[in-house]
């Protein structure tokens, strides 16, 4: 039985509440991530006949998936609730723990954004490769590494000081190094992981915070502290924050790391690895150069 990390419930009203007070600019991660996938498919020679597309809350992500042309049918689907109004109303409403989709009905799935909050995540992989036909590809981009490692730090330094004890305030994001064992687990071939370190700035650590709520980004842990937050534990956080990761002109840092995965459901066309001992040539043959035998002593 996996670790029950998140409140998904709590996720979704959030969610559902950011959406529909949606303000201009607050999508911009969205708009980072569809300029990634797109970048990535642009690499890739193959034409998908089927693509899902999970992630919102606009339509940039599915956007950029159908304007590769690549992809012949694409369907959106979005997390928990349709995403803002003045974008075409998503096809699909899923859950990505408990994906609606077919064994081998899928050439292509993409997901922008939804990953880091799901509480199984290797299980969450076995699902997408499932749907995925045999050749298929998923492709994703998630937060994670050592994103908002500063509002962590800060969090924690106040409540050792002015609470009873520390409270889990910023979720764990999974580290790039595991990625690749997780795809290889879930029944993936020919993994790749990479990420990419995106310095913010903010005129304080208050409108650090109030992005992320903005975005349905506030903690979502299950373990977290259910009372309100008060006002001088708030500013001690702030404070701790400001003293630690401010820049010279007194605007504070914080680190997003966005993780890019992809990985292709087995197909005896892929490329193999060659089987030990299969090789052709000695590598010293290949190097030009004398073979030195090992010294027994």
């Amino acid at each position: 039985m996996h670790p029950v990390l998140f409140d998904r419930r709590l996720i979704a009203l959030r969610r559902a509440r950011a959406i529909a007070d949606a303000e201009p600019g607050i999508d911009f991660l969205v708009d980072l991530v569809a300029a990634d996938i797109a970048e990535r498919l642009s690499t890739i020679v193959r034409p998908f006949d089927t693509a899902v597309v999970i992630g919102g809350p606009t339509e940039a992500l599915s956007r950029a998936v159908r304007d590769s042309g690549k992809v012949g049918r694409v369907i959106r689907a979005d997390l928990f609730v349709p995403g803002i109004g003045t974008d075409p109303a998503p096809q699909v409403v899923l859950d990505d723990e408990a994906l609606p989709f077919a064994d081998d009905s899928l050439d292509l799935v993409v997901s922008g954004l939804t990953l880091q909050w799901v509480n199984d995540l290797p299980g969450a992989l076995v699902q997408v490769r499932r749907a995925l036909k045999p050749d298929g590809l998923f492709l994703a981009s998630f937060v994670g590494g050592d994103s908002l490692t500063e509002l962590r730090q800060a969090w924690l330094a106040a409540d050792s000081e002015l609470a009873t004890g520390a409270s889990p305030r910023v979720a764990p994001f999974v580290d790039v190094r595991d990625l690749g064992g997780l795809l290889q687990r879930a029944g993936f071939a020919l993994p790749v992981t990479d990420q990419d370190r995106i310095p913010l700035r903010y005129a304080t650590p208050f409108h650090l915070m109030r992005e992320l709520a903005r975005m349905g980004a506030s903690n979502p842990l299950v373990e977290r502290r259910k009372s309100l937050t008060g006002k001088e534990l708030l500013t001690r956080a702030a404070e701790r924050y400001q003293a630690g990761f401010a820049d010279p002109d007194g605007r504070v840092r914080a680190t997003l790391t966005l993780v890019s995965i992809s990985g292709w459901k087995p197909h005896e066309s892929q490329q193999k690895p060659l089987q030990p001992g299969s090789a052709k040539m000695r590598l010293a043959d290949a190097l030009k150069t004398a073979e030195q035998p090992l010294d027994p002593t």
